[in-house]
């Protein structure tokens, strides 16, 4: 088995000019691979819509977790509600980091991520993502080579030193229209944020609408130098 300890640069080849552009082809390898000890940490953004369907299609009970940092849009908690609706046999888990708002806000003071966007991502996405990942020898993520200069050189499978995992990233191909269109023509739910000038969409206090529309990430935490939130660095 393919895993962090095991990696040697040898990986197996997907073709990237069929109709998924190696995203299906890299998704059955992954689950019939590492079956059940693989999960999706999805976003619920529109390449993760994407990603949920071409998943169910290979692995119908497939476990999906989202990291619920108790700052998320009202609109994304409601795509995730329309996700469950369509995809029934699909286990999502909300997963909450250990610290509430309040006792955040009582340890490290008021709206940590005005003050510290860095520790704020910490303590409730890293390290709710690393227990996720404590244990499983695989992980799915939605990245593409288009969304920014930090993700152009990813690859379809991926040595993760962070998390000491095997980062599978089936979209590295795809691009902004590909996704759209894959969306439109399977009429699948979306976040209706996406509809109002967000691309990228992550915590509330830390997503505006894009700010230039070549740089689909460039809405993220505004004002303050930062482009990811440290789970793919």
């Amino acid at each position: 088995m393919l895993t962090y300890h095991t990696w040697d640069g040898e990986k197996p080849s997907f073709p990237s000019d069929n109709d998924t552009k190696g995203a299906l082809d890299v998704l059955r390898w992954a689950y019939d691979h590492y079956e059940d000890d693989i999960v999706y940490a999805c976003s619920f953004g529109i390449e993760g819509i994407v990603l949920i369907d071409l998943i169910a299609k290979v692995r119908p009970n497939a476990e999906i977790v989202f990291l619920d940092t108790d700052l998320h849009f009202p609109e994304t908690y409601e795509t995730i509600e329309k996700v469950k609706q369509q995809y029934p046999s699909l286990r999502i888990v909300m997963k909450k980091p250990h610290l509430t708002l309040d006792e955040q806000a009582e340890q490290f003071g008021a709206e940590l991520w005005k003050q510290n966007p860095n520790k704020c991502c910490e303590l409730r996405k890293i390290i709710p993502l690393r227990e996720v990942l404590t244990g499983v020898t695989a992980w799915i993520s939605g990245l593409r080579r288009e969304q920014s200069p930090t993700r152009q050189h990813v690859q379809y499978l991926n040595k993760d030193d962070k998390f000491q995992s095997i980062k599978v990233c089936p979209l590295i191909h795809w691009t902004w229209k590909d996704v759209w269109n894959y969306v439109y023509k399977h009429e699948l739910p979306y976040n209706v944020l996406h509809d109002r000038g967000y691309p990228s969409i992550g915590c509330e206090p830390c997503t505006s609408p894009a700010l230039d529309i070549n740089d689909l990430r460039s809405g993220r935490w505004a004002g303050h130098g930062k482009t990811e939130c440290g789970l793919h660095l």
